[in-house]
């Protein structure tokens, strides 16, 4: 960073690190022995998607890396587009596979960079449940490098659980890099995985 970026407030981005997925199943057993969460074994990721030859040819890459199981009993990619045009790309696993699941999202999100899509990239997430039916998402937004937690109320509409979301926010500091600036904790609402 140069004299001029300090003086002025910049900040350089921070660069992505997909490595942090890797950390979703350690903050899964911390979820779990604090506030009772499980895996539900869905995960998925947001991108923007792209018009293109090459771009159509990296997501059937994409999907036929995550449909290889499905000879082998895997539950096949489910793709979808959000109301506001974003593609989604849905991987299910048992919730016992909640590390499989990771490899995949990351398998995803490094096959889109490795072939120049990263900046398409928005975020990933991992699915979790308590007793009472509360869902919540882990949320790795993919330009930031960190993780923040979206927690919808039960029941539909679009209100977030926010004292939910502070709550596992504060308990998973040790676990993965957190998403400090709470105006960046987006709600995904009706996201693929919720």
């Amino acid at each position: 960073m140069g004299f001029l970026d300090a003086l002025f407030g910049r900040t350089k981005p921070v660069k992505p690190d997909l490595d942090q997925l890797f950390g979703v199943p350690s903050a899964a057993l911390t979820l779990e022995a604090a506030a009772g969460f499980l895996p539900t074994g869905l995960g998925s990721v947001c991108f923007a998607a792209v018009e293109g030859a090459a771009f159509v040819q990296v997501e059937q890459q994409v999907r036929a890396l995550l449909d290889a199981d499905t000879e082998r009993g895997g539950v096949p990619v489910e793709a979808s587009k959000d109301g506001y045009g974003y593609s989604w790309l849905l991987a299910r696993h048992t919730p016992e596979e909640l590390p499989e699941l990771v490899n995949d999202l990351h398998a995803v999100n490094s096959e889109l960079e490795a072939n120049g899509f990263g900046p398409q990239l928005l975020c990933s997430l991992v699915g979790f449940r308590n007793p009472e039916g509360q869902s919540l998402a882990l949320v790795y937004l993919y330009k930031r490098g960190t993780f923040y937690p979206f927690a919808p109320m039960p029941g539909g509409g679009e209100r977030r659980n926010s004292p939910l979301e502070l709550q596992v926010n504060a308990m998973l500091g040790n676990d993965l890099r957190l998403e400090k600036d709470l105006s960046r904790w987006f709600p995904v609402w009706g996201a693929p995985g919720l």
